[in-house]
């Protein structure tokens, strides 16, 4: 979306009935593994290479009919994700923020969700027998937390990809706001993707 601007929910949800309501959410589960015996993950968190090329959380426009953003998200993720997602529910407290395009008339909510790794590890397995798999999603992806040696692998080089709307920017705010990362590593780290930003010739932040 273009020009978004943030809104709060009771204001979003108050909106006419021309405007649509975009739902997404980050899955992220505890991780006790270790790369290379030596790189603890901490955790796993998904995101999903969208039709487009570009990298996004798993989501969706919720159906008029639905009685809750959450149940309308539920839905959209069982399409995406497969019967994984039926081993979790998602909740009012899973809710972040919502951004308003005035131009599209879309408002969009994004929610984070803490799951077991298992539940994880049961979408990622099922996922490939979802509805929309192979069309609207091209493969799932776990975000690398950490950082190599050279300073570049890992989280580092992952945020140079395409990422859609402002789906880069709320993955690193939830990652802090989660202590997930340290504030500092996310400042850091929001520097590089502007200059990467700015050698592409995109601007911005």
């Amino acid at each position: 979306m273009s020009k978004t601007s943030k809104i709060a929910l009771a204001e979003a949800l108050a909106l006419g009935s021309n405007w649509r309501h975009l739902c997404y959410v980050m899955l992220y589960a505890p991780n006790p593994e270790v790369l290379f015996d030596r790189i603890p993950l901490r955790y796993a968190v998904l995101m999903y290479m969208r039709f487009d090329g570009r990298l996004g959380f798993p989501g969706g426009f919720v159906n008029g009919h639905s009685s809750s953003l959450e149940d309308g998200l539920s839905k959209e993720l069982l399409n995406k994700l497969g019967d994984g997602a039926s081993t979790f529910t998602m909740a009012p407290t899973d809710y972040r923020t919502s951004l308003a395009d005035a131009k599209s008339e879309v408002v969009a909510h994004f929610y984070t969700k803490c799951l077991t790794l298992e539940q994880l590890q049961a979408v990622e397995a099922r996922a490939p027998l979802a509805n929309d798999y192979g069309l609207e999603v091209l493969g799932l992806v776990r975000v690398p937390l950490y950082s190599l040696h050279d300073g570049v692998g890992g989280l580092p080089a992952f945020l140079e990809n395409s990422f859609i709307g402002v789906a880069r920017e709320q993955l690193l705010e939830a990652l802090q706001d989660l202590g997930i990362l340290a504030p500092e590593i996310v400042s850091l780290l929001k520097e590089r993707v502007a200059r990467h930003k700015q050698l592409l010739g995109l601007g911005g932040t």
